[in-house]
């Protein structure tokens, strides 16, 4: 029997105040793009919440509303910025630096906006980011004093902007490799272990300890640990916040999304797959560091492993060897390439080949990610959903789940969920697209 109940959705009144770590390329161009499209100057392409429809019950219904009028999403008109990054530029000096917008066509129109948006002090610390040097940083005697730091500035950017409700999204830089050992485990750990300073207590999981103390939801666009530990979870949980992650799934990771389910429907088998990505943005210096890079490699070397579940298919997948490089190259900028080669094998074992040569604008995919988690992480807060929103794996390339659950990389799969969850919300009934019924007593 099907659950049409209506949940109870508090209504998006009032400014939502969306608060940035990091304020580069991803971040910079996610709110120049909003302010453009507010003024007609641009589209915002790449947003579920913006452009999507989504199909409420029978094919023969017709009903296909914008996923923006079906649910409570806040209008772009009532988003208000905030930011914190290390490099003391204003979010037009970024966008200028960072080169990904056409300065003339999509800069330069909205300069006074963007000079309003200058990043607070960062909490960061160049032993988790080797690549960066960071000129606009807080201080304080310990992790514990710095979290508290973040915690007043979320305060009072809420008291300053006059802002109804707050999200945070992680847009800033890929940390060290980290391993959630002893001091992640609880909360009691965790405090403690920022009151002693200890190293594996990272800048990213003190952003995510103060937005969940502050009761604001948390996503994690880089592939950290951050809010990814128990002690966290449970503290999103024990608060009644959302949380989510890890890192944006946009160019690369996003095709094998979707060419490694249709290896899989179809029995093909696959020998090797080679990945390697140029680019030259701050990402790809800071990946350039091995630390760094070994955290985005394990982000990027899942997904084929729970898409094509060697452990079930042996014979198809059991041997496949899977390589991903990531290779600073400063001429490209955020323009990044992704190249890969995939080694197949069909009836008879015999061998075929597919070549794929992404050329791509990281910040361009990035951008309307950033939006859309925003939104959904709001919406998902005003709906009583707390704790990890499994439902929004859509966007992330290593998606966050409950203890004892494998991630679910599909990303199709990841689309149905996310309708589903909009559906159950709106006491709407779950679409199957089993179809029987439109061929029963005919």
């Amino acid at each position: 029997m099907s659950d049409t109940t209506v949940r109870t959705v508090a209504p998006a009144d009032g400014k939502l105040g969306v608060l940035v770590v990091g304020l580069g390329a991803v971040a910079s161009t996610f709110i120049a793009g909003v302010e453009l499209s507010r003024r007609g100057l641009a589209k915002p392409t790449g947003s579920l919440t913006q452009l999507a429809t989504i199909r409420l019950g029978k094919r023969t219904e017709g009903r296909a509303p914008l996923i923006k009028d079906f649910v409570p999403i806040t209008p772009l008109e009532d988003i208000v910025f905030g930011a914190w990054d290390p490099v003391p530029d204003n979010a037009y000096q970024s966008c200028l630096h960072c080169g990904v917008l056409d300065k003339h066509e999509h800069v330069y129109p909205i300069k006074d906006f963007l000079e309003g948006i200058t990043p607070m002090p960062a909490v960061f610390d160049q032993a988790y980011v080797k690549r960066l040097e960071g000129k606009n940083v807080k201080t304080g005697k310990t992790k514990r004093e710095l979290a508290e730091a973040l915690r007043q500035d979320i305060r009072d950017f809420k008291a300053k902007q006059g802002v109804a409700r707050c999200v945070m999204v992680w847009c800033a830089s890929t940390e060290i490799f980290i391993v959630a050992g002893p001091t992640h485990q609880t909360l009691e750990a965790f405090e403690a272990a920022m009151d002693a300073n200890d190293p594996s207590i990272a800048p990213s999981m003190l952003y995510a300890y103060a937005a969940l103390m502050e009761g604001v939801p948390f996503a994690n666009g880089a592939p950290n640990l951050s809010c990814d530990i128990p002690a966290l979870e449970k503290l999103a949980l024990d608060k009644g916040v959302p949380i989510g992650g890890k890192d944006f799934k946009t160019g690369q990771t996003m095709l094998k999304t979707v060419l490694a389910p249709m290896f899989k429907a179809r029995m093909l088998g696959v020998a090797g797959w080679y990945s390697t990505n140029i680019l030259g943005n701050r990402d790809g210096e800071v990946l350039d560091d091995p630390e760094s890079f070994k955290t985005k490699e394990e982000s990027k070397l899942g997904v084929l492993e729970y898409i094509l579940q060697p452990q079930l298919y042996p014979e198809l997948y059991g041997e496949m060897y899977h390589k991903v490089r990531i290779n600073y190259y400063p001429p490209r900028g955020d323009n990044k390439e992704g190249w890969d080669n995939i080694d197949i094998f069909g009836w008879c074992g015999y061998p075929m080949q597919i070549k794929v040569d992404f050329l791509c604008r990281d910040s361009i995919l990035a951008a309307p990610l950033v939006l859309d988690l925003a939104l959904f992480f709001d919406l998902a807060q005003r709906s009583g959903m707390s704790g990890v929103q499994e439902w929004l794996s859509f966007y992330f390339k290593s998606p966050q789940v409950a203890p004892g659950l494998y991630p679910e990389h599909d990303l199709f799969i990841q689309q149905t969920k996310l309708k589903n969850t909009l559906r159950w919300m709106m006491g709407e009934d779950m679409i199957t697209h089993l179809g029987q019924e439109y061929y029963e007593d005919r």
